[in-house]
C-alpha cells in the first residue's frame, strides 16, 4: 500500500482524528480528505469521493468513519473498484480482505473506541488478499 485515504463525516470526525497520528507514526502516508471538522456534512458525498481515489489506483487503501460505519460503507461501495466492509471484528476483516480484498474499511465514530477501531485498521493494512483462483475469480464478478 503506498497512500491510505481517510475522511469522516461530522459523526466520525473525532475518531479519525484520534487514528490519524497513530497510523502516521506507523509510517502509514496518509492523505486526509477530511481535515476540517463541517457540521451537518453528508456521508454519501465523503465515501464516493474517497472510494474513487481508491479505486482508480491499486496500491491505496481507505478508511472511512461515520456514525454508525454503515452509511460510508454503503456510499463506496457504488463506486466502481471500490470493495468497502464495515469493520466488527479483527477476523471479520480479516476475512474480508483475504476473500473480498476489500480496498476500503469502515468503522464507528458512535461505537468504536479508538483502541477498537486500532485492531480493525492493523488487521486491514497487515492481511494480504488471497492469489486462491476461486477468490479472485468471485472479486473479478464484484466488479
Amino acid at each position: 500500500m503506498k497512500i491510505l485515504y481517510l475522511a469522516a463525516d461530522h459523526a466520525g470526525w473525532e475518531l479519525k482524528e484520534a487514528l490519524k497520528p497513530a497510523l502516521q507514526k506507523a509510517g502509514v502516508t496518509v492523505r486526509d480528505l477530511s481535515p476540517t471538522f463541517v457540521a451537518g456534512d453528508d456521508y454519501p458525498a465523503i465515501g464516493a469521493e474517497l472510494a474513487k481515489k481508491v479505486a482508480r489506483s491499486k496500491i491505496s487503501k481507505g478508511l472511512l468513519v461515520c456514525g454508525s460505519g454503515v452509511g460510508m460503507a454503503i456510499a463506496a461501495n457504488r463506486v466502481k473498484g471500490a470493495r468497502a466492509v464495515e469493520g466488527m471484528t479483527p477476523r471479520q476483516v480479516a476475512l474480508a480482505r483475504e476473500h473480498n480484498d476489500v480496498n476500503i474499511l469502515t468503522v464507528s465514530g458512535w461505537n468504536q473506541s479508538a483502541q477498537e477501531a486500532r485492531a480493525l485498521i492493523k488487521t486491514f493494512l497487515d492481511t494480504k488478499a488471497s492469489a486462491a483462483a476461486r477468490h479472485k475469480r468471485r472479486v473479478k464478478q464484484l466488479g
